[in-house]
């Protein structure tokens, strides 16, 4: 995010809260913050904010930036900028305030009757060459600093730019994006589904899970060609080995737990402990190494209500997981490796990406020899890799440094998915070990390593990439055969098993229903291919092929049909 970009942002902020104030009589200031695309503020206000009330925030903010009342930064003593916000009955305010350091100075923003606390980071209002242009998109009840025990305060989020010309881009490329919404589409599609029984765990109706099972055979073809074993480990593990692994301590909040017999248990919320406990299962050799354990395993973490968010943010997920034991000597060729295997994957998908490695975060476990020398090594595998890359301070892991792969979807937006951790720590937790050349024992390096991350969230990320328009091989439904009437029924029947004989998923819709009304119901399924079937076709034993997005309809034979049909499914092997 630039520095214009930033006060734009900034800007808009301060003009919503003011707007607040003076809309609501008595409303107090929460937090606020820039995301992504925009900004966030909160506000403890008498009732939850409607659309109708958007739109008039929306207008009082265009009359406070019309009126050119000037705005400025001024820096005082936090102590008095906490006596300030206390004479304003500003609570939330104050408490954030109360946070720092009492001999630090504050920035504070001010415009008429209006005062907020001002990032210190060199920007200034009163440097912006004009307003700038904003849309506020919804709001939403937020738990004060994301705690249930606390108030719900309101949660606005907007988007601001230096001019309208770049808000009505994006205000356009956000109309595109609701119409892909895979929350939408999941359902119009019959993919997933969600229920108050179990809320933020998807469910899969048939169509969608064919689907996972696609991506899950696709990514197992590349574990044979890379030489991976396929494992699967428990969902229920007991609470010592999480305090041995540090997950314990580093992600219990995340955590689910059970008490069974007197001893205390916790649902997995990552795979990489079993997987540890499968290596030491055996006497290794030196010889043995690399051991490539590879799991479809299915994790539950503890996500608060409001940040759920279809298959973007769920609480249990399935992850392609694979941990890769290794001699120090081996590491840069396994990274290579499998830095192979991602790119390779994404060609298929026709992803582009961009590459992070992201060091030691604040929370961590080891040395900081162990930490130099890993962000060494990751960073050198991606020079030889010959891929660019940006240094991502302080979001590694807990145990170890990681190289990320953000995904480009069709409208640019950036989706984190794969990764590959180096991991010293874990294996010394867990007194792994093998026996070197000299009959001496050594403990093995640990990758992890993960292409989609999280399955489910690939599948959304990829049903708005496509608009749900699968390519031919990952699309649920292949072909649809259409009989023109009942007479053509049985042929139509015959074509589908001849599809369906060579693994093409083929399906029949022979309603009573118009050809023209079954034809948009297919096109309304995105289904890649329309096979047509009436008396010319049925004594010809050919068919007429609408392919999805074209007007026209080409005549095959029902063989060379399922000869070309057979050639681009097989693109995804």
């Amino acid at each position: 995010m630039s520095k214009s970009e930033d006060m734009s942002r900034l800007q808009a902020a301060q003009l919503l809260a003011q707007a607040v104030q003076r809309k609501f009589e008595g409303a107090k200031l929460g937090g606020g913050a820039l995301t992504a695309q925009g900004f966030a503020c909160d506000f403890d206000v008498p009732r939850p904010l409607t659309e109708e009330d958007l739109a008039a925030l929306e207008d009082e903010m265009r009359r406070i930036a019309s009126a050119g009342a000037p705005a400025a930064v001024r820096r005082m003593p936090r102590e008095e900028a906490v006596r300030l916000f206390e004479a304003r009955g500003e609570p939330w305010k104050t408490e954030l305030l109360h946070e720092g350091e009492a001999s630090d100075e504050v920035a504070i923003y001010e415009r008429e009757e209006f005062a907020d606390v001002w990032p210190d980071d060199g920007l200034r209002p009163e440097a912006a060459a004009a307003p700038p242009a904003f849309r506020l998109l919804h709001a939403a009840g937020a738990y004060w600093r994301g705690d249930s025990r606390n108030p719900v305060l309101q949660r606005v989020h907007g988007v601001a730019f230096a001019g309208s010309a770049e808000l009505d881009a994006w205000l356009a490329r956000h109309e595109e994006a609701q119409k892909r919404d895979h929350r939408k589409l999941g359902k119009q599609l019959e993919l997933f589904m969600f229920a108050e029984e179990a809320p933020g765990m998807p469910f899969y109706l048939p169509k969608g899970a064919v689907v996972r099972q696609e991506l899950e055979n696709l990514a197992r073809r590349f574990l044979r060609k890379y030489g991976y074993e396929e494992v699967r480990t428990p969902f229920l593990m007991d609470r010592q080995m999480w305090e041995q692994s540090g997950h314990w301590e580093h992600y219990r909040d995340n955590m689910y737990f059970s008490e069974l017999e007197d001893r205390h248990w916790a649902v997995k919320p990552m795979n990489c402990p079993g997987h540890m406990l499968l290596f030491r299962s055996s006497l290794r050799s030196y010889r043995d190494l690399p051991i490539r354990l590879a799991e479809f395993g299915q994790v539950h973490r503890h996500e608060f209500s409001g940040a759920l968010n279809g298959l973007f943010r769920v609480r249990t997920f399935c992850q392609d997981d694979a941990h890769i034991f290794v001699r120090p000597d081996q590491i840069e060729q396994e990274m290579l490796r499998t830095i192979a295997l991602i790119r390779e994957m994404y060609d298929l998908f026709g992803f582009d990406y961009a590459v992070e490695l992201s060091t030691r975060p604040a929370d961590s476990m080891g040395s900081d020899e162990q930490w130099k020398a890993a962000e060494a090594a990751l960073a050198k595998v991606l020079e030889e890799s010959g891929l660019a890359f940006r240094i991502n301070p302080g979001d590694g892991a807990f145990y170890g440094p990681k190289i990320d792969f953000h995904i480009k979807d069709a409208l640019e937006r950036s989706h984190q998915c794969g990764t590959i951790q180096l991991d010293f720590q874990m294996p010394e937790k867990f007194g792994l070990s093998y026996v070197d050349e000299k009959n001496e024992k050594r403990t093995p390096i640990v990758i992890h390593r993960a292409v989609y991350g999280s399955i489910d969230r690939f599948f959304g990320i990829l049903i708005e990439h496509f608009a749900g328009a699968f390519p031919v091989w990952l699309a649920p439904v292949q072909v649809t055969v259409l009989p023109v009437s009942e007479q053509h029924a049985a042929y139509g029947e015959e074509v589908c098993e001849a599809l369906r004989s060579v693994g093409v998923r083929a399906a029949m819709d022979s309603r009573n229903e118009k050809l023209g009304y079954r034809v948009r119901e297919a096109q309304l399924q995105k289904i890649p291919y329309l096979a047509v079937v009436g008396d010319a076709e049925q004594a010809a034993r050919s068919v007429q092929v609408r392919a999805r997005g074209e007007q026209r309809r080409q005549s095959f034979g029902l063989e060379e049909f399922r000869s070309r049909l057979l050639a681009e499914i097989r693109i995804g092997d």
